[in-house]
């Protein structure tokens, strides 16, 4: 029995990796049809690259990626999820890749409301709401995780069962996920009144108010922490102090800005907050290596390159 199962399992990744690899003739972002799922081909490995990860489901089919957060790392394969529950800065590098063995994966967006009212149903110890856990981790394929995500893949040819079963489905991985390894992680973030659950809002409102000066005892307040326990859990879970949080939101979204509207350098710095155009610049270059003109057309000639449209490369968000 048991042998039978581990040839199951087998065959479930061999489906999944033809089904997506078929879909994906070139290296590029592909749109699955519904919305918030997405998948990825990359034929090259890559050095580690910065980015910005939004709360995401990452199932990797083939190959292997590598994401950092501050002094951590998390290696993830065909073999596992990586979760992330909120904002957060990092970089990423795919470490598996060639044009005959591609990376290969698959981005569903993680759906806070339905985290929140899966939440609500589902049983849990009152003590797992009060912990303070990072924002991102990597945890096992499971067998039902498998076979929720090879339906999904079977629907992928048919449009009209794939908009009423496909969200089923991804309510399912959502589920499965509460569940199991993640459930404790996703329940701080957004069960109310946790610690967890109040950095998730502050993230939120750096977000809905980038340009915004803000002093971290006032962002503590408007989420009711006192400002030490509002700075200490912030970090725990972002890996940064919140200003160093906002810094690195403003940049992405003046790169974002610079590429998807073509501003110039001084009205994207001007757009997040800066007042100064040499200090967007330096800060600019101190996180991606070069300055705003030459980062963003690299990134338009990459993605020129490799037939990825402006909208996926945007942020550096993806890269999976």
């Amino acid at each position: 029995m048991a042998n039978d199962m581990w040839v199951d399992i087998d065959r479930a990744k061999a489906f999944l990796k033809r089904s997506v690899l078929e879909r994906m003739p070139r290296p590029g972002v592909y749109e699955t049809g519904l919305a918030g799922v997405r998948m990825y081909r990359r034929d090259k490995t890559t050095e580690p690259q910065t980015c910005f990860y939004q709360p995401v489901i990452v199932k990797m089919a083939q190959g292997c990626k590598r994401a950092f957060m501050g002094k951590d790392e998390y290696r993830y394969g065909e073999d596992d999820i990586l979760v992330t529950g909120v904002d957060m800065p990092g970089a990423s590098m795919i470490c598996e890749a060639s044009p005959d063995v591609p990376s290969l994966s698959i981005a569903i967006d993680l759906d806070k409301s339905l985290i929140a009212q899966l939440a609500l149903e589902m049983p849990h110890k009152p003590a797992e709401a009060a912990s303070v856990v990072k924002g991102i981790h990597v945890q096992q394929l499971d067998t039902d995780l498998l076979d929720a995500y090879v339906r999904l893949a079977k629907l992928f040819d048919c449009p009209e069962k794939l908009l009423v079963l496909g969200p089923m489905i991804v309510r399912e991985i959502h589920y499965f996920l509460l569940a199991g390894q993640s459930g404790h992680r996703l329940r701080s973030f957004y069960t109310l009144g946790s610690q967890g659950n109040h950095v998730a809002q502050a993230i939120t409102w750096l977000k809905q108010n980038l340009a915004a000066a803000v002093q971290v005892e006032e962002l503590a307040e408007k989420v009711h922490m006192a400002p030490s326990t509002f700075h200490r859990h912030f970090k725990e879970v972002t890996t940064l102090s919140p200003l160093q949080f906002q810094k690195r939101l403003r940049l992405h979204e003046a790169q974002r800005l610079m590429l998807m509207q073509n501003m110039d350098a001084s009205s994207a710095g001007v757009a997040v907050g800066y007042e100064s155009l040499s200090q967007f610049s330096r800060e600019y270059k101190r996180l991606f290596g070069e300055s705003p003109r030459k980062d963003v057309q690299r990134l338009r000639e990459e993605a020129l390159f490799t037939s990825e449209s402006a909208t996926a490369r945007g942020v550096k968000i993806q890269g999976f």
